[in-house]
């Protein structure tokens, strides 16, 4: 069987009258791939393109604006920066907001003390719309929603009771990015359909580790690839209205391997700057991630992990793996880091 990202119906594939077909096709995506397409998801459009106008204006703005938004303290996660790659050139470029904006609001909210220190590193939002922060907090809490019923239809097509994730009861852990990506502008005279997808990659394949991340892309290509179980790379098409759900490594521990992880990666091409809007969903920082009662069995190759001990290392082992030096002793000393790009 081919490996495809469908596009679910998401409203009649939970209702009680959905299509067998629909269900098999839901459950198949999942399986093989990690990936699929919802519409009639419930966020209004009119919040999609508004937050997309409001940020993109944002990214829009000259680099040395921008660079008034990068986090005060060096957060690789908070604000905006940029992403080179080793000759210096323009890869990517993000806009990233933390879950809270203080750490008294990570304890109102429930979070333990020591957990919402997390949040000690504050949002830097553009003093030119006052409204983003509101603006992005019902983006981020309509995409949260979204995440809760992709999996109840998880639940539905593995044949296991709703209650089965846990969505309710303690406070999730979100994180939330905006991705710009530029157009193909190297390599000569090549035009980017004449590259191979490898040599003009923007994001590396990698699957996400939260439980369920929900984007929303937008461009003139299909620049996300999925990774079937053979290897090959499967584009993502742009649906309009749609917004993409990727499986994460915590929903494959939860279901001891049966739900594949969404591989996934960015090649560049087009010709306008590609944009996306990723909300990455885990359970609360509390959780024992590991497989889920009707998923256990006597046989399994994931050990359990308390989430927060992975959520409070994250900074230090991304900066081990990725960080530059430079931006490295920016966060040592607790200041400003903004990336030096190439000049040509």
């Amino acid at each position: 069987m081919t490996a495809r990202i469908p596009v679910i119906d998401l409203d009649l594939a939970l209702s009680g009258d959905a299509p067998e077909e629909l269900l098999a096709s839901a459950r198949e995506a999942a399986e093989q791939v990690g990936i699929i397409q919802v519409v009639n998801h419930g966020v209004p459009e009119e919040l999609i393109d508004e937050f997309h106008d409001r940020v993109g204006a944002i990214l829009a703005l000259p680099r040395e604006r921008k660079a008034e938004l990068a986090s005060p303290t060096g957060h690789p996660y908070r604000g905006w920066r940029q992403w080179p790659d080793d000759f210096g050139r323009l890869e990517l470029e993000r806009y990233m907001i933390g879950q809270f904006e203080t750490p008294e609001e990570a304890v109102a909210a429930g979070l333990r003390p020591e957990y919402a220190a997390l949040y000690a590193h504050p949002n830097v939002w553009p003093a030119g719309d006052p409204g983003l922060r509101e603006l992005a907090r019902r983006y981020h809490d309509a995409s949260v929603g979204v995440a809760e019923r992709v999996l109840a239809l998880y639940a539905r097509v593995l044949d296991v009771p709703v209650s089965t994730f846990p969505v309710s009861g303690r406070p999730y852990h979100t994180s939330f990015v905006v991705n710009d990506y530029p157009t193909w502008t190297y390599g000569g005279n090549a035009d980017a359909s004449e590259v191979a997808d490898a040599d003009k990659l923007l994001l590396l394949e990698h699957a996400d580790g939260s439980a369920l991340t929900v984007l929303h892309q937008r461009g003139d290509y299909a620049g996300l690839q999925g990774q079937a179980p053979d290897g090959s790379w499967v584009p993502v098409p742009i649906v309009p209205g749609a917004l993409q759900v990727f499986s994460g490594y915590i929903l494959t521990a939860w279901t001891n391997g049966r739900l594949r992880p969404g591989r996934h990666r960015v090649v560049a091409g087009g010709t306008v700057t590609r944009r996306s809007t990723g909300v990455f969903w885990h359970p609360s920082l509390d959780s024992v991630i590991e497989p889920l009662p009707p998923f256990a069995g006597e046989d399994s190759d994931f050990e359990p992990y308390l989430l927060w001990d992975q959520a409070s290392r994250q900074v230090e082992e991304y900066l081990q793996v990725f960080g530059r030096p430079d931006q490295i002793a920016a966060w040592r000393e607790g200041r400003p880091y903004v990336a030096q790009l190439a000049e040509a």
